[in-house]
Order: C-alpha cells, then sequence, then structure tokens
C-alpha cells in the first residue's frame, strides 16, 4: 500500500513519503560490484544504489585514494610478551654452574661412599683435634725452646793443616767476633781458620791465641750482628742436671744431643803423642758426643753453656775411630772463660800451681797423694806443707791419682784459697792455700 504509512516500522510511525523522481530498482541482497576487467570483485564495494535512504546526487561508492609512494615505513612494535632469545652470558653461565653444582653432589656422594663401604674400609686416620700436649709447644724453657735459641751463636771451624783439614766446633763469646773451640781443633794449623755459621754463611777467622795444657783456644771472626752465648755456673751443676750438646759431629752441623751431668770433677788426663799433656777436671755427660763435637758448648736446661766438649771415652782398640758410648767430657766453662780472658788480654793463658810436685799414692789404709817435693817460696810452703805429706783432700774432693790434684787446682784460679787436708805421718791436718799462678 501506498498510504504513506510503512505499518512494518517500529512504533508504527508513518514514513515519510518519497520523493518525486526516478523510479527506484527493485530492492533485494546487494551484490559486490565486478572488477571492469574481470577480475575479483572489489573489496570495496557498496550497497549504496540499494539504499533507500541515500542521496540520489551522492556517489555510489567510497574511493579510497592510493598511497603516494614517499611515506616511511611505521617504527615496528615489538610485544613485550612473545618469548626472547637468551644471551650468550646466560648461555655460559648456567652450564658452568650446574657443572660446579653436579661436580659437588660428586665428590660429596663418593666420600661417602668410601668411608661407609667403599676405599679405606671407613678408616679415619689420626685422633680429633685437642690441645698440643706442653712438651709440644716448644715453650722456650723447652729442650727445644733452648736448642732453637743457642744453636745462631754455635759454630763450624775449619782449619788446613799439613795433614789435610782439622773441623771442630765453637761458640761465640763476645760481639765482636771472639769464638771458643778447643785447642786439639786448630793445634796444627798451617793457615787461616774458617768459621761457618748456622745459618750456613761462612766467614774467614784467625787465631788469637791457645793453651794447649787447658785444651782452649781463642779464634776471631769479622762478622756484624753476632750473638754471644749466655754463660753458666759450672760450680752450681748437679749430677741430674739436663743438659744439651751442640755441635757439628762427623761434620754433621747444627746437631742437638741430649744427656743429663754424668758425674763432676772427674779427672781427665788427656794429649797426642809428642804433644803437650792436657790436666782438667772435667764435667761428664751422657749427651751423644762424636768427633767434631770437640769445642762446642754444653748447655743446661736454661740454654747457659757450662761446659766444653773436648774428649770422649770408647771402647776401641788402637787406630780405630772412636764414637760415642755416653761416656763425654767437658771442660768446666768457669774454667775456659777464664782461660779465654787471659789469652784475649794477653795473648797466652796463666797456670795455676799449688807449688809442689806430687808422687804416687800416699799408700796406708788411707787414700790420697804424696807430694815429693815443696817449693819453698810456693803456696803449699807458704800454708806449712812439707815434702812427704799425703794430700787426701781438696775443697772435700777424695784424691786418689796424682792427675787428681794437678787437675783440680787448674780448676780455680789464681789467687784462690783452697782447703787442704793432708796426713803427716799419722796426723790429720788442714791447711787454707792460697793458689798462684805459675811464672811462665
Amino acid at each position: 500500500m501506498t498510504d504513506g504509512w510503512d505499518w512494518h516500522r517500529p512504533g508504527g510511525h508513518p514514513a515519510p513519503a518519497r520523493p518525486p523522481g526516478p523510479a527506484y530498482p527493485p530492492v533485494g541482497p546487494p551484490t559486490a560490484p565486478q572488477d571492469p576487467g574481470g577480475g575479483a570483485p572489489s573489496p570495496w564495494w557498496s550497497d549504496a544504489l540499494a539504499d533507500p535512504w541515500r542521496d540520489p546526487s551522492a556517489p555510489a561508492a567510497v574511493v579510497v585514494p592510493a598511497g603516494t609512494g614517499n611515506g616511511t615505513d611505521p617504527e615496528p612494535v615489538e610485544d613485550p610478551d612473545r618469548p626472547t632469545r637468551p644471551a650468550l652470558r646466560q648461555l655460559l653461565v648456567v652450564p658452568l654452574i650446574t657443572a660446579l653444582l653436579a661436580g659437588a653432589l660428586g665428590g660429596a656422594l663418593g666420600y661417602a661412599f668410601a668411608v661407609r663401604g667403599g676405599a679405606g674400609a671407613g678408616t679415619v686416620l689420626g685422633a680429633g683435634p685437642n690441645e698440643p700436649p706442653g712438651l709440644a709447644q716448644r715453650r722456650p724453657e723447652s729442650l727445644a725452646g733452648v736448642a732453637e735459641r743457642v744453636l745462631p751463636s754455635v759454630v763450624t771451624v775449619r782449619v788446613a793443616s799439613l795433614g789435610g783439614t782439622s773441623e771442630g766446633s765453637g761458640f761465640v763469646v763476645s760481639a765482636d767476633g771472639h769464638v771458643i773451640t778447643n785447642d786439639h781443633v786448630v793445634a796444627n794449623a798451617s793457615g787461616r781458620a774458617a768459621v761457618i755459621f748456622n745459618d750456613g754463611s761462612s766467614a774467614p777467622a784467625e787465631i788469637v791465641g791457645q793453651d794447649p795444657e787447658s785444651d782452649i783456644a781463642v779464634i776471631k771472626v769479622a762478622k756484624a750482628g753476632l750473638r754471644p752465648v749466655e754463660f753458666g755456673d759450672s760450680d752450681a751443676l748437679a749430677v741430674g742436671d739436663p743438659v744439651l750438646a751442640i755441635g757439628s759431629p762427623l761434620s754433621l752441623a747444627n746437631t742437638v744431643t741430649a744427656g743429663i751431668v754424668s758425674a763432676l770433677d772427674r779427672t781427665m788426663q788427656a794429649g797426642e803423642p809428642g804433644g803437650p799433656t792436657r790436666y782438667y777436671a772435667a764435667i761428664q755427660t751422657d749427651a751423644a758426643v762424636n768427633h767434631g763435637n770437640s769445642g762446642g758448648p754444653l748447655v743446661d736446661g736454661a740454654g747457659r753453656v757450662i761446659g766444653v766438649n773436648s774428649t770422649i771415652k770408647s771402647l776401641v782398640a788402637g787406630g780405630q775411630e772412636a764414637g760415642n758410648i755416653g761416656l763425654a767430657f767437658a771442660i768446666p766453662i768457669n774454667q775456659a772463660k777464664r782461660i779465654t780472658q787471659d789469652i784475649i788480654g794477653t795473648g797466652k793463658a796463666r797456670r795455676t800451681v799449688i807449688g809442689a810436685q806430687v808422687g804416687g799414692p800416699g799408700g796406708g789404709a788411707a787414700a790420697g797423694v804424696r807430694l815429693v817435693s815443696v817449693e819453698p817460696s810456693g803456696p803449699a810452703a807458704g800454708a806449712g806443707l812439707k815434702a812427704g805429706d799425703v794430700v787426701l783432700k781438696l775443697n772435700g774432693r777424695p784424691m786418689t791419682e796424682p792427675t787428681d790434684l794437678i787437675a783440680l787446682v787448674r780448676k780455680f784460679a789464681p789467687g784462690s784459697v783452697v782447703t787442704v787436708e793432708y796426713r803427716r805421718g799419722s796426723n790429720r791436718q788442714n791447711a787454707s792455700v792460697t793458689l798462684a799462678a805459675d811464672a811462665k
């Protein structure tokens, strides 16, 4: 119907009247326009011609102008959520950490298996850590502490002789380079001596002086930074005191042996064929001493020198090499120190004498040594002793052999006063004798 109402419109409102004009084509489904060239339908098509409400004067299609081609491409925008390629550092770090963790785990597992049932059968070596015992702590008063303190002052002495090279030991006694050694170490020297120190360094030395009868010699070395030994008191020793012998036995430098004082005032009479006879009242020790220890120090438990190692006793036949059997003898340091001071001061040592000649044993029920002669102006005569008297004791020390009186008298310094117990006939008497220095 054309009554001007479209009853199909919502609300039933009247439709506007159609304007006059050409008739419209029938309304139907829109058809996409075809490409004039017979190709595919244009993507830009419109049903405008079938639109009953379009403006007849409006164009029938929407035309989009083509691009000019002179613009720039838009900047690409990356999706932040898309997967990214791992960096080189990540590729290296991850396998490295994995390898370390695998190695640590493998080592732990290997150790656990080895301890529990594999290699070693679960054996654990050693005890757990504990506080070390006192002897292992090397305290200054320990033997190790004493050796460490004394060794830098001990030297090896070498001298050239007609028969080759003589070697012994010695020790530094003054900061300006004086060294004590045995006379028999340097007795046959044909040239300068050499001294080798604890650190392996060496230096030439000259012989200052020597006393064959006491077996003490002094040499001097020019070297800075020397550390002198500390002297002890050999008169204050007791049997059983611990001692160390230090030196170069059999050319083994810096050797330390330990023992005790075995006896005191042990009479020694020593000497080589054709040489002087040496007498001294020695300190006996069981510390191991061998050839090469001669001239080295015997030190007490505080590291103080109390003797000069000099000789040993050994069970050998003539011509055989003697070795240690626990019987070694040292010159008391009080005697060695006094002789050293004499040598440094005057070039020679004084010899202490009593002013009498001794013969054989006294005989009779009581032991002793008989005086065969007495010097008229000597110390013995001044104390009232006469030839024929039998000396029984010197400062309480029993006399059994003539060498006992000679050795014990030389232990004391000239001017010392000693008590002599003697027998004249059947009477025992005491006398105070002031010893003197020999006039040699």
